[in-house]
């Protein structure tokens, strides 16, 4: 299987990569992705010899049968080009987080070891302990860690002590999954694209009553929805964009509340509610699951999902075969809804260096790190070896992603990464006028996305009290959804749980967490 991508000079990546190693190898020199050693701790030549090669002892988790041997030719070139040795314990994805936990209480960690979830009590209390280097101080030296790793990674990375112990493996964290709707039957209609709770009720109320697929029937559902067992689902959309809040925690006066005890978090019931009643939301929400949810959208008879713009090619396939005229750009990201849309965290775990590496070899590690991100580091991964891994026409690097994926390529994703920031957005095998379309609203919506602020925030009562509670909640949200509660039983509910002392105490943990971690 062949995969276009468009790059920007035809040159063959082998041969940039052997430029920069010769830049590496050169007298002392620095480039735009490497910084100077001075001290011998990094890539490079210190006192007119050749630094030897970093070794250094890497776990990682695999997600492909077969790991990478150590004559990998892809990893090969990795080390050339980053003056390095690495020895990589890879862990099956099945088990790693099994192996993790082990490993931490061992004490024998890794020099480089990846935390899937930086937030587990174990990671926790080996921080405590001063197992990990906090890495925040060093990295303003290493322009691609600090460049190419968005703020909102390394500040919802940080610990309960405002400290990084690791670096955040990117991810894109604008264009969050949120509102896509279908712009063919907004034009069918005379409509807009909704901006307001106010205008995607009378849009949601039109696609239920005025036949927007104009196939004669009453047939079609204007939000194909569901709610979790102890969370709203989809439907957290529009409660969310009633609060402005992503989450269940909002910073109000200085401190850390439940959204459940917001006015608008009301506001939001009362409208889903009268929506469900007037037949805006599928009959049986309360118990789709959410491929189920999908396959509405997919079959062509709803009018909105929740989703991110990226995943649209998985539900035009499917439309296609309905509907054979049907156009790409007829799915239609939304903007932002009362001026609120969703930003993703930016990360997926980290790479943490356990305070057992000297300090000088912990510098070398990271300058390891920056160099693998740039971008001619990183395209051996990416791309492979031109003639082997892709061939190079008109500029449009098209990959062999079945040989890629059988020399490993993608398997060192799981150490060193780069994000693209519109990859929730667009895809390579999208139309041009798609991506161009994507990027655009994404770029709009960049402006005011809102990221959860209580990720990472630890509290002792939180992890023993919430999830209970927000089984109560949500059991209660979907009861009056349904009518089968009146709105006053919430008014009820919130009077009885604010004089609870586990939700008081989750409040009064939760907002010195965030005080410290913000430095504040």
């Amino acid at each position: 299987m062949k995969q276009r991508r468009q790059t920007k000079t035809v040159g063959s990546v082998l041969a940039a990569i052997l430029a920069l190693s010769a830049v590496l190898a050169g007298c002392g020199g620095a480039t735009s992705t490497q910084p100077q050693a001075t001290t011998g701790t990094g890539t490079g030549q210190t006192d007119g010899k050749a630094e030897a090669p970093l070794e250094v002892n890497i776990m990682t988790i695999l997600l492909t049968p077969s790991p990478a041997a150590d004559d990998n030719p892809i990893k090969k070139a990795i080390e050339k080009a980053t003056n390095s040795k690495m020895k990589i314990q890879w862990v099956s994805g099945n088990n790693y987080a099994d192996k993790l936990n082990v490993t931490l209480a061992s004490g024998d960690i890794p020099e480089m070891i990846l935390i899937n979830d930086p937030f587990t009590s174990v990671f926790r209390n080996s921080v405590t302990q001063g197992a990990f280097w906090d890495v925040a101080p060093f990295i303003k030296d290493y322009p691609n860690l600090s460049s190419k790793i968005s703020k909102t990674a390394w500040d919802l990375t940080k610990m309960q002590d405002g400290k990084n112990y690791g670096i955040p493996r990117p991810r894109p964290s604008e264009a969050d999954s949120f509102f896509i709707i279908r712009k063919d039957w907004l034009d069918n209609l005379g409509m807009k694209v909704p901006t307001t709770t106010d205008e995607l009720y009378e849009v949601m109320k039109a696609f239920a009553e005025k036949d927007p697929d104009k196939n004669g029937k009453n047939d079609t559902i204007p939000f194909a929805s569901n709610v979790d067992p102890t969370a709203m689902g989809a439907l957290a959309h529009i409660e969310n964009s009633f609060t402005g809040v992503n989450g269940k925690w909002k910073l109000l006066d200085g401190k850390i509340v439940h959204t459940s005890f917001l006015p608008e978090t009301r506001k939001s019931l009362e409208y889903l509610t009268k929506a469900y009643k007037e037949k805006l939301l599928p009959e049986d929400f309360a118990a789709l699951k959410l491929t189920q949810v999908g396959d509405l959208f997919k079959s062509g008879k709803a009018g909105i999902v929740a989703d991110k713009a990226g995943t649209m090619v998985d539900y035009y396939d499917k439309m296609k075969v309905i509907s054979p005229d049907f156009k790409q750009e007829n799915f239609y990201p939304i903007t932002s809804i009362n001026n609120y849309n969703p930003k993703g965290p930016g990360f997926s775990g980290m790479m943490a260096i356990p305070k057992s590496v000297p300090e000088a070899k912990m510098k070398r590690i990271l300058k390891m790190m920056d160099t693998w991100m740039s971008d001619e580091v990183f395209a051996i991964q990416q791309y492979g070896f031109e003639g082997t891994h892709h061939t190079v026409k008109d500029g449009v690097k098209e990959i062999n992603t079945e040989k890629l994926g059988a020399d490993n390529g993608p398997d060192f994703n799981q150490i060193a990464y780069i994000a693209d920031p519109y990859a929730s957005s667009t895809k390579v095998y999208f139309p041009k006028e798609i991506n161009a379309l994507y990027t655009k609203i994404q770029d709009e919506r960049a402006k005011n996305s809102v990221a959860d602020i209580s990720t990472g925030l630890f509290s002792p009562t939180v992890q023993k009290a919430l999830p209970e509670y927000d089984k109560k909640v949500q059991d209660l949200k979907t009861k009056i959804i349904l009518g089968r509660e009146p709105i006053t039983a919430w008014d009820e509910f919130v009077t009885k749980m604010k004089a609870d002392p586990d939700i008081v105490k989750m409040s009064t943990e939760m907002t010195e967490a965030y005080q410290k971690r913000s430095g504040k």
